[in-house]
């Protein structure tokens, strides 16, 4: 009876700490790569919006139809 006691004392852990736990670290993941990747992700967004205008010109003005 004691020695069962003690296995179920062993054994026994709260159920949401695990959840809370791998939440917290993948925050602090999350927050690490943002702090790291700013000026990577600011390139990005800079190629990428620009690609677009000038997409967006070449459809507005008809530039794109030469092409084809």
């Amino acid at each position: 009876m004691i020695i069962s006691k003690i296995k179920r004392a062993l054994t026994n852990k709260e159920e949401g700490i695990d959840g809370i736990l791998v939440t917290i670290g993948l925050c602090i993941i999350a927050l690490v790569l943002c702090v790291v990747m700013k000026d990577a992700l600011a390139e990005l967004i800079k190629n990428i919006t620009g690609a677009m205008s000038v997409k967006a010109q070449q459809i507005l003005t008809g530039a794109y139809l030469v092409r084809l």
